[in-house]
Protein backbone atom coordinates (compact mmCIF):
# COMPACT_ATOMS: atom_id res chain seq x y z
CA UNK A 1 0.00 0.00 0.00
CA UNK A 2 1.34 3.40 -0.94
CA UNK A 3 0.51 6.52 1.03
CA UNK A 4 1.51 10.15 0.88
CA UNK A 5 2.67 11.50 4.19
CA UNK A 6 2.58 15.25 4.70
CA UNK A 7 5.17 16.33 7.24
CA UNK A 8 5.88 19.72 8.67
CA UNK A 9 9.32 21.11 7.88
CA UNK A 10 10.46 20.22 11.41
CA UNK A 11 9.11 16.68 11.16
CA UNK A 12 10.84 16.26 7.82
CA UNK A 13 14.17 17.49 9.25
CA UNK A 14 13.78 15.23 12.29
CA UNK A 15 13.02 12.22 10.11
CA UNK A 16 15.94 12.98 7.84
CA UNK A 17 18.29 13.35 10.82
CA UNK A 18 17.10 10.08 12.34
CA UNK A 19 17.53 8.28 9.02
CA UNK A 20 21.00 9.71 8.54
CA UNK A 21 22.06 8.72 12.06
CA UNK A 22 20.86 5.16 11.44
CA UNK A 23 22.24 4.98 7.93
CA UNK A 24 18.84 4.18 6.46
CA UNK A 25 16.38 5.85 4.11
CA UNK A 26 13.72 8.23 5.36
CA UNK A 27 11.12 5.67 4.28
CA UNK A 28 12.73 2.97 6.43
CA UNK A 29 12.97 5.39 9.38
CA UNK A 30 9.26 6.18 9.03
CA UNK A 31 8.38 2.48 8.84
CA UNK A 32 10.42 1.76 11.95
CA UNK A 33 8.69 4.60 13.79
CA UNK A 34 5.29 3.17 12.86
CA UNK A 35 6.31 -0.31 14.00
CA UNK A 36 7.65 1.06 17.29
CA UNK A 37 4.45 3.03 17.89
CA UNK A 38 2.29 0.00 17.13
CA UNK A 39 4.23 -2.34 19.41
CA UNK A 40 4.27 0.16 22.28
CA UNK A 41 0.54 0.78 21.89
CA UNK A 42 -0.22 -2.94 22.03
CA UNK A 43 2.07 -3.39 25.03
CA UNK A 44 0.42 -0.48 26.85
CA UNK A 45 -3.01 -1.93 26.15
CA UNK A 46 -2.06 -5.37 27.47
CA UNK A 47 -0.50 -3.83 30.59
CA UNK A 48 -3.69 -1.83 31.21
CA UNK A 49 -5.86 -4.92 30.84
CA UNK A 50 -3.65 -6.83 33.29
CA UNK A 51 -3.83 -3.95 35.78
CA UNK A 52 -7.62 -3.90 35.60
CA UNK A 53 -7.80 -7.68 36.03
CA UNK A 54 -5.59 -7.45 39.12
CA UNK A 55 -7.00 -4.35 40.77
CA UNK A 56 -10.65 -5.09 40.02
CA UNK A 57 -10.63 -8.87 40.33
CA UNK A 58 -13.37 -8.94 42.98
CA UNK A 59 -15.62 -6.64 40.99
CA UNK A 60 -15.05 -8.69 37.85
CA UNK A 61 -15.98 -11.88 39.72
CA UNK A 62 -19.22 -10.32 40.94
CA UNK A 63 -20.10 -9.07 37.49
CA UNK A 64 -19.50 -12.53 36.04
CA UNK A 65 -22.08 -14.06 38.39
Amino acid sequence: MNINLKLSPKQSRDLEEAATEEGITMEEAALRAIELYSSRRKSTLLESIEKIKTEDSELLKRLAE
